[in-house]
């Protein structure tokens, strides 16, 4: 059953977004040639608790750690490691989120370190894109498969593959709640969007086939063919009005 906030509750979320939002531009900031996965890790819990919050990932099915770091091929769910180090060219995906009084906010994003190829660049920006081309269609009387087509649309007109083994999914009180968001067309409509449900969209893109594994940690999901992968998440809520982005900085609307 998918949840519909009542005010309280949307005010709780706004405020875990806009944590969350901080600790991404912080992270963001942060990131440089030379750091480990680990450290990038150490410095986001520092940050989730520094602003009273608890990291939503830390021990959640067993995951170690409070951000998720997946470095070049790796999709999602990298494990922070001290041996992993950061080398200019890398792209790196941050997957984060915070437990603001009993209320979830999740987000993720795709920065380069140092100097990055003008392809990579490209791959970042495009799954950026496809997300604000999904939620433009996240408005009351559509339907969930608005979202996910046009994410898949934008992504593929680039020639990208978009992963189909991994999905969004609602949020609130839990960190996965109903309903999934795939970023691809379903056979069905799926439901149909109502103001004050919260749903964390997130494209993950990479630069050849859609195709994933999951390697021996049972966690980092890497693509097949060994080519790049971005990753892009906002939580949003949606209102009579169109799509409230839940977790995006103000520097990050500017961009």
């Amino acid at each position: 059953m998918v949840s519909i906030k009542s005010e309280r509750e949307i005010k709780l979320m706004r405020e875990a977004g806009k944590i969350l939002a901080k600790v991404h531009e912080e992270l963001g900031k942060a990131i440089e040639p030379g750091m480990s996965t680990m450290d990038i890790d150490r410095l986001g819990e520092r940050l989730i608790r520094s602003y009273g919050c608890i990291p939503s990932f830390k021990n959640y099915n067993g995951y170690p750690a409070s951000i998720c770091v997946s470095v070049n091929d790796e999709v999602v769910h990298g494990i922070p490691n001290k041996h992993h180090i950061l080398r200019e060219g890398d792209i790196v995906s941050l997957d984060a989120g915070v437990i603001w009084q009993g209320y979830h906010s999740d987000a993720a994003r795709t920065h380069g370190v140092g100097t990055i190829s003008p392809e990579a660049a490209k791959l970042i920006e495009v799954t950026r894109q496809s997300f604000f081309e999904g939620i433009k269609f996240a408005v009351p009387g559509n339907h969930l498969n608005d979202i996910s087509a046009a994410i898949q649309k934008y992504a593929e007109s680039f020639g990208y593959g978009v992963v189909r083994d991994l999905v969004g999914h609602g949020i609130g009180t839990k960190l996965h709640e109903e309903p999934e968001v795939p970023n691809f067309s379903q056979k069905r409509k799926g439901i149909r969007l109502e103001p004050g449900m919260t749903l964390a969209v997130e494209p993950m893109i990479t630069a050849g086939r859609y195709d994933v594994v999951w390697l021996d940690d049972d966690w980092t999901v890497v693509t097949d063919d060994g080519s790049l992968a971005a990753h892009y998440e906002n939580t949003i809520l949606i209102t009579e009005d169109g799509p409230e982005i839940l977790s995006l900085s103000d520097e990050d609307r500017e961009q």
